[in-house]
């Protein structure tokens, strides 16, 4: 017999989370049989001062139909190329995990075979010579993909950093353009069926709402999936240690740069987002190596121009909760867990999280193989972004802080030693299950910070040496000339996307 269907979908919580959600669901069924309601209370601040973002976000964008410019220009946004880190290898290293690829077919094999054969033989220049995105970025260029065949301009992969506010403000209008209700009030007590699915939220201010189905998007205290459901939290913290952050904005980079800026300290390491009219700043620490006071003054130290606010703590727990999905309540957001922002996945979980529901969209019954086909995907992706995220500490040469000494001795999980020997034994990187990073990222972060290989697939040998350095001369040279051809990223802003002036 067949479920009745959902008639009614509730989101708790607003934020980036709750109107993403809801903004998402209310586009893709159209026209739709359900109403969508958004509860959310102004008197609840937000945790993002500022997003950094992975390509990925651009397939959501597309699916909402959003306008680029106009996203750009209404959360002072700008681009990114990718990611710098320094000091994460050794203290004075630094490399960018670059989106797009490095270098072009060469043969049969992925091009970093071809890289790793020649820096054996003696070929003196370095990966990041490969990676149009690496090269604009050291120049702080930037264009949209450009149409010309077999030229590197043609696949520039790019994501955006921007204001997390601003853009919960621009999709809750677009949300409630395609007819999404938002209602004030802070949710006081939930009553559950007697099979334990919610039932209904109730509000200080008197307001009762219910539903068939509970988005939960309110942030790390999960008031539905934890606080009601008692869902349990895996903590990873002894994966990755670090357990809060001081943020604060500063005024605004020139030049602009078009990558995000990771910066390892002697408990952590601090984030530098370049948006239009400031800059977002966080030192993410461990409070077992120091405390919020000498956080605070280290990360205002290291800003690169002046700050604009008062700091601000924020406390977490890396990990996962043990369900996304329980009964009729599904959390996406800080509410499903949280891996800390190292590589910019948090929006990219939460669009996930959001197209997962949408190919699983259940009827009233919430049926366990589809809750668990949910769960089992999302866990999947969690746990392949952990193991990339805890690569970077524990691929590190510093001994010089007790933080340092614990990361590089810590334990780490099986599925991540694996990849890290294979690279080292063999040369080789596989992309298994569709996960999120695939060869580029681990090959970037591994050789980034000193994991290197003197092996490669021995296919490679097919090719003589010094046709093989003129192959890669010839690529090189490419990649350089097309860097240089690219407009300044700020030139880039004014001509299509610049926000009005504050």
């Amino acid at each position: 017999m067949t479920s009745p269907a959902i008639e009614n979908v509730v989101i708790a919580g607003g934020g980036t989370a709750g109107w993403m959600t809801a903004v998402a669901l209310s586009k893709t069924f159209q026209p739709r049989k359900f109403s969508i309601t958004l509860v959310e209370s102004d008197q609840i601040g937000t945790i993002g001062v500022g997003e950094a973002t992975i390509p990925e976000v651009l397939k959501f964008n597309k699916a909402i139909g959003l306008n680029e410019d106009e996203f750009i220009k209404r959360t002072n946004g700008s681009f990114k190329l990718g990611i710098e880190f320094c000091n994460w290898g050794k203290q004075g290293d630094s490399y960018i995990h670059p989106f797009g690829k490095y270098g072009t077919t060469v043969g049969p094999v992925p091009f970093y075979h071809y890289w790793n054969r020649a820096r054996k033989d003696g070929y003196p220049h370095s990966l990041s010579e490969f990676a149009l995105s690496v090269k604009a970025s050291q120049q702080n260029k930037f264009t949209r993909p450009v149409d010309i065949k077999n030229s590197p301009l043609s696949e520039i992969a790019y994501a955006f950093h921007f204001d997390a506010g601003l853009y919960a403000k621009y999709l809750r209008e677009l949300a409630e353009g395609y007819g999404v209700t938002r209602t004030e009030g802070t949710i006081n007590n939930v009553t559950q069926n007697d099979n334990g699915f919610i039932k209904e939220v109730h509000l200080e201010n008197g307001k009762v709402i219910s539903g068939d189905l509970f988005i939960d998007c309110t942030g790390f205290r999960g008031r539905l999936i934890e606080q009601t459901l008692n869902t349990g939290y895996d903590n990873w913290s002894h994966y990755l240690p670090c357990n809060a952050a001081v943020t604060t904005p500063s005024e605004k980079l020139t030049p602009l740069p078009p990558y995000t800026r990771a910066t390892a300290l002697d408990a952590g390491w601090q984030w530098r987002i370049p948006l239009q009219h400031r800059t977002g700043n966080g030192y993410v620490f461990c409070d077992k190596y120091i405390t919020p006071e000498a956080a605070q003054d280290t990360m205002v130290k290291n800003l690169n121009s002046q700050p604009l606010a008062e700091p601000k703590l924020i406390r977490f727990n890396t990990g996962r909760r043990r369900k996304c999905w329980n009964k009729n309540c599904i959390a996406i957001g800080l509410s499903s867990g949280f891996l800390e922002p190292l590589e910019s996945t948090s929006i990219h979980l939460i669009h996930e999280a959001i197209a997962n529901l949408i190919l699983l969209f259940p009827d009233k019954d919430c049926n366990k193989p589809t809750v668990d086909k949910f769960n089992a995907r999302l866990e999947a992706s969690y746990v392949n972004i952990r193991d990339f995220l805890v690569l970077h500490y524990k691929v590190t040469q510093r001994e010089d802080s007790e933080f340092w000494r614990y990361c590089k001795n810590m334990d780490v999980p099986d599925t991540l030693i694996n990849k890290m020997e294979l690279y080292k034994e063999s040369g080789r990187i596989f992309r298994d299950n569709n996960e999120l990073f695939g060869e580029v990222s681990w090959l970037a972060v591994m050789e980034g910070q000193g994991l290197n290989t003197n092996a490669y697939n021995t296919m490679v040998d097919c090719m003589a040496k010094q046709q093989l350095f003129d192959q890669l001369e010839n690529i090189r040279g490419v990649i350089s000339r097309s860097a240089e051809n690219m407009p300044e990223h700020q030139a880039f802003i004014n001509r299509y996307c610049q926000s009005p002036a504050k």
